[in-house]
Parts: structure tokens; sequence; C-alpha cells
């Protein structure tokens, strides 16, 4: 039985959430409190935390941030607040999801699953992927150690987050062909592009900034019109901007 700690600071809702996953053989642990969060985290050691926005003590933005840095596990966002920006901050600040609280509970179930599973087996079950054997990618002056996490650009070592080192390595590993939002998507977070979605470009241009890339004219991750990225394996060798 997988188990999950739910940060949820209304206690029907809490209990109604953990009654209906609990039928489906995952036990969930309720805590009302974002000051208490953590605490209960680190002694529980679940396999995913779920997280409401609005909480007493300390929000779940600020958890989710916090906990990122000390804890691999997955973290969804589950929440009344319907926006994009919020969306995206979530996914920022290491989200695996941002579900609303008006989703079907099945389809809630579904996604729980399959983040769970993912964890478990250490990476997406969509494809692209990157080949198993290859753990280190070299394009002229760009290294990328998907073993140690560490990407050097002309020997500096570039900071990137959870998220943005595995968005890297799928381009790479996939240089010269274009990727479009759909595939990348269902890659890092299983789930299907709603049309609406911007946190693939937020993190493009993220990656093209610290990979000094131009946010006008790309050429090392370029944007392909009307059809997704392409990360271009012969762009590495020149300092760019």
């Amino acid at each position: 039985m997988n188990k999950i700690v739910y940060v949820e600071d209304e206690p029907e809702v809490g209990s109604l959430i953990a009654a209906y996953l609990g039928r489906h053989d995952i036990d969930v642990i309720v805590e009302t409190r974002g000051d208490r969060a953590e605490a209960v985290i680190a002694e529980q050691q679940p396999d995913l935390v779920m997280l409401d926005i609005m909480l007493p003590g300390k929000d779940g933005m600020t958890i989710c941030r916090d906990l990122r840095a000390n804890w691999q596990g997955p973290i969804v966002l589950l929440t009344s607040l319907d926006s994009d920006m919020n969306h995206i901050l979530a996914l920022e600040m290491g989200a695996q999801d941002y579900i609303l609280k008006t989703t079907p509970p099945a389809v809630l179930l579904a996604r729980l699953r399959l983040h769970l599973r993912q964890s478990q087996q250490g990476q997406p079950e969509e494809t692209p992927s990157a080949p198993a054997a290859n753990r280190m990618l070299r394009f002229g002056s760009l290294t990328i150690d998907a073993l140690n996490r560490q990407v050097t650009l002309f020997e500096e070592q570039i900071a990137l987050s959870t998220a943005d080192f595995d968005l890297l390595w799928v381009l790479a590993s996939h240089a010269g062909q274009t990727l479009n939002r759909d595939a990348l998507l269902k890659t890092l977070r299983g789930v299907s592009y709603d049309g609406l979605d911007r946190s693939i470009d937020v993190a493009i241009s993220r990656l093209r900034k610290k990979l000094h890339d131009s946010a006008t004219e790309p050429f090392r991750i370029k944007t392909i019109r009307n059809k997704g990225y392409l990360f271009a394996p012969q762009a590495w060798d020149t300092r760019g901007l």
C-alpha cells in the first residue's frame, strides 16, 4: 500500500479524499497545518506529498519549495485556485502536478497512481526518453552528466533545477529532432498537452538564459514554428551571448 501525506486545512475535504484513496489501497495521513507539514513528512516518509495552497502557518507553495531542497519524492498541488500563474509557479517550485479540487476523484486517483509509479520506477514511463546506457552527453563545449546531474558549458558549471535538468536531458537525447509540447509533457510529467499549459515554454526560456542562448533568435534550443523545440547539436562550439 502506498502512503501519502495530504496537507489540507479543511477536515471534511481531507477526510473525504483520504477515505476515497484508502478504498484504492493508498494510505493517507492528513495534516491540517502548513507549519507542521515538513515534520510530519520527515516522520512518515511517504511515497507522495499532496498540498493545498491556502494553509495556516505556511502556504503550500512555500512548503513545496522548501521540501524540494531535501526530499526527492513526487509533490502534487491539489487546490481550488484555477490560476495559470499558480500552475506555472508550482511547477517551477518543483511540483510534479497541479490538480484542481473539481477534478473527478477517479481522475485524481489515476494521476496520483501515475506519479507514484514513475517515482518507483525512477523515470517517466512515456517516450521520448534517454537511452539507459548513455549517462553522459557531449556537444562541443557542452557536457550533460546524468549520473551526477551536472551541466558544464565552456568549463562553467550551470546550475539547473531538477525539472530543468530533466527537460534539457530529454531535448539533448533527441538532438536534431523536433519535440512538441505534448511529447515533452508526457515524458516529464505524464500528462497530455491541453492547449493552454505554458510550463514547457517557461522552462525553455529559463534554459536558454542559463545556456547563453538568444531570447529573440535562439540558435541552441530552437523554436520550430507550429511544431515544437529542437536541440541543435552543432551550436555549442561558440560562446553565444
